[in-house]
């Protein structure tokens, strides 16, 4: 028997969904959204997958009315929610005053039951329909569980530990995310919005998650990038990835502007990586990901295919076609006969270019798009030039502690080192990460590097850079202008040619990510530390990535609650909590 939920029952109709029809949005002359349209129907987990900028976190805020787009409209039922970056809470506000807030409704409502009551016993007339009216919108919203639900909420999402009493701006990054999440989902929206729900998640936190889900009623709509949460939670999935496409198909923008039976066709992406529309897929994302790779694979035949028609069409136009050979003059050398032959020939030479000229405009009106290039991450170890000499020790840990948030750890990494640190939220997985790179000073034990041993830490959320600065130009400040025009930015397959200058506030979060690693990647060091890896990147690098890991030259330390990745690994593991090395 499935345990019953602990979410109130919807107040949009169940006929309600949320409705975008033929969106198109651009940030000064950079078009991220162009003509998408979606249905997710009341009772719907759809997901939003794609690269890292195609747009699924714009998109998210569209649906949320915090951006207005250029063109196309916008239909959400009820009280709309959006979990996001941005906490919706004051920072001075406690950690009881952040729960108090997303139950205030729910508990005025049951203050609403007990004045109706009381005026019910005083005998004020219409007392019975208003105490009637007052137990039904109570019910409706769960009201009388609203303890239940919040030590449920609270607890699953690995906060229980923490003082009621302190500031949700003292909080660490991971527990204001899932503070954040715990507020969204105690408010009950009618409509929800998730922006990478899972990336600061353990195992609990994401069954919690996924449990909940799957009674909530209204529509939800999520951008993630964790594959076993999508495997679990999502129904639908919708890809703003390209996808085959006839090229007469694609509007320009201004067309895509102006044109309104443009902008309502099923559109897919083009090369540059603009969005235009989405495919839909109703299915596991395991099972998508063998869809796509065969939907690519007829992509590129085709487009190869007609590529070699159209060069023999033109080619057919173009040449002087006649009948008979040119150097053999008619059997007679009459006037009559030399005209009848030339006129039978200009015929048949017209209906042939006729013909071929058809055919070919035929063909140009229906090719499809070319295949969208796409980003080929080089590896971990691209740059790197050697491995460390020798197989002696790059880094010994002995009891390494910091206050409460570690306890002594030990261990030891070599050159062929490949450790996967994981454990619960708050066990000290990052906190680990930074007392080896020596970003944290330890209260107890010692770290020792070899002289060599050089550590940097690819930390789960991207480092703040000037906000004016170009992507490149962020490359360059970080690793010098020497080292950059040797191992350009674009040369590692992490950012798109038409991100490169884009400036930094204007990057997504995941292209902020994919800069950062690019930066450690750029001087290859003897111990890399990777924290959260697959937080906020795209599924197709996260895999790229995961592939390149036996390949790169020195020890490798990862920390993740990717349970693709924990499932999948070979090598050492460290369980925080345990305090023990296994193999």
């Amino acid at each position: 028997m499935s345990r019953p939920s602990l979410l109130p029952s919807s107040t949009a109709s169940a006929s309600d969904h949320l409705r975008m029809d033929g969106i198109s949005l651009s940030f000064g002359d950079r078009r991220v959204l162009t003509d998408v349209s979606l249905v997710v129907s009341s009772g719907e987990r759809a997901a939003l997958i794609g690269e890292n900028g195609s747009g699924k976190s714009t998109l998210l805020r569209v649906a949320a009315s915090l951006l207005t787009p250029d063109v196309g409209s916008v239909h959400a039922p009820g009280v709309v929610g959006l979990f996001h970056q941005e906490p919706p809470f004051a920072p001075s506000l406690r950690l009881d005053g952040v729960l108090a807030d997303a139950t205030g409704h729910l508990r005025s409502l049951t203050r609403a039951v007990e004045r109706a009551s009381a005026a019910l016993g005083d005998g004020i007339a219409g007392a019975a329909t208003e105490l009637d009216l007052a137990l039904e919108a109570a019910r409706r919203a769960g009201a009388w569980d609203v303890e239940q639900r919040t030590h449920r909420v609270v607890e699953g999402l690995g906060l229980t530990h923490l003082p009621r009493d302190r500031p949700a701006g003292e909080l660490s990054g991971g527990q204001r995310s899932r503070l954040s999440l715990a507020w969204m989902l105690l408010r009950s929206p009618d409509t929800l919005l998730l922006d990478e729900p899972t990336n600061h998640l353990d195992d609990a936190g994401t069954a919690l998650l996924v449990d909940l889900l799957s009674t909530w009623s209204g529509p939800v709509l999520i951008a993630s990038h964790d594959r076993a949460f999508l495997d679990e939670s999502a129904t639908t999935l919708l890809d703003l990835d390209p996808a085959p496409m006839p090229r007469t198909g694609v509007p320009s923008l201004d067309d895509g502007r102006e044109q309104e039976e443009d902008r309502r066709r099923v559109v897919t992406a083009e090369p540059s990586g603009s969005g235009y529309g989405l495919t839909r897929f109703t299915g596991s994302y395991t099972a998508y990901l063998q869809h796509r790779r065969a939907v690519r694979r007829r992509w590129v035949q085709r487009y190869q295919e007609e590529q070699g028609e159209l060069q023999r069409l033109r080619a057919r136009v173009r040449a002087d076609q006649r009948v008979g050979h040119a150097d053999r003059p008619p059997r007679t050398e009459s006037r009559i006969s030399r005209k009848f032959y030339s006129d039978r020939n200009a015929t048949v030479v017209a209906r042939r270019v006729n013909d071929a000229r058809t055919a070919l405009e035929r063909l140009e009106a229906a090719q499809v798009r070319r295949p969208s290039a796409r980003l080929r991450f080089r590896g971990l170890g691209a740059l790197a030039r050697h491995r460390p000499e020798g197989q002696g020790p790059l880094l010994v840990a002995q009891d390494l502690s910091h206050t409460t948030r570690l306890t002594p750890v030990s261990l030891t990494l070599r050159p062929d080192s490949r450790l996967l640190v994981t454990g619960a939220n708050g066990s000290g997985k990052s906190t680990l990460l930074r007392l080896l790179a020596g970003d944290l000073a330890p209260t107890g034990g010692s770290v020792t590097r070899a002289p060599t041993g050089s550590v940097a830490l690819l930390s789960q959320e991207p480092l703040t850079r000037e906000p004016d600065s170009t992507a490149s130009e962020v490359y360059a400040a970080a690793i010098g202008a020497q080292r950059a025009d040797r191992y350009p930015l674009s040369g590692l397959g992490l950012l798109a040619a038409r991100d490169l200058d884009q400036r930094w506030r204007d990057l997504s979060v995941g292209q902020r990510r994919r800069l950062d690693l690019a930066i450690v990647l750029a001087d290859p060091p003897a111990v890399l530390l990777l924290d959260e890896p697959t937080n906020h990147l795209s599924l197709l690098l996260v895999s790229e990535l995961e592939l390149s890991l036996p390949d790169y030259p020195g020890a490798v330390v990862v920390a993740s609650h990717d349970r693709w990745l924990r499932e999948d690994w070979v090598g050492e593991r460290l369980e925080l909590g345990e305090g023990t090395l296994s193999r």
